[in-house]
């Protein structure tokens, strides 16, 4: 595959869908191309504005938030498996304010607890802390949602 050829499939690629470096950057070793190539290439990419981490990691966030139900710290963590610069990350976290996190994960919340058998409040406000801490919510994103009152709604929705 020549340059110009990886180019053209790159920039067609992203103008479809958002894509990092750090992808497009696989993309090209997959494809065996040489180092050189491959800066010469991603420089035009993030020149001409196909590639744009700031860009992708705002979109990212956006969809795993509001589509895939995940909290701060599992969104962070695939920024970071996605080499997405330490400084793009918190300035594009630090534009989900808590009410963003809060509109997800209490109904998440609210779900689950219809299906945990518990003995105890103690161990169903445990279980839904678990689940919680799984999707990678903060834990004082969670004891939001699990003061008491909403956990009388729940337990009485449940019935």
């Amino acid at each position: 595959m020549t340059e110009q050829e990886a180019f053209l499939q790159l920039a067609s690629l992203c103008a479809n869908a958002e894509h990092c470096q750090h992808e497009m950057l696989e993309k090209m070793r997959k494809w065996e191309l040489p180092e050189a190539v491959q800066a010469r290439v991603m420089a035009r990419l993030v020149k001409e504005r196909y590639v744009d981490d700031e860009r992708y990691a705002r979109a990212f966030v956006k969809d795993k938030i509001r589509y895939n139900k995940w909290g701060r710290r599992k969104v962070q963590q695939a920024l970071w498996l996605k080499h997405i610069d330490g400084a793009i990350q918190q300035t594009v976290l630090d534009e989900i304010d808590d009410d963003e996190y809060l509109k997800v994960l209490k109904p998440l919340l609210k779900q689950k607890s219809k299906g945990i058998k518990a003995e105890s409040d103690y161990e169903r406000n445990q279980k839904l802390v678990r689940f919680a801490l799984g999707r990678g919510f903060t834990f004082d994103i969670i004891r939001q949602c699990l003061d008491v009152e909403d956990m009388e709604e729940m337990e009485e929705e449940s019935l």
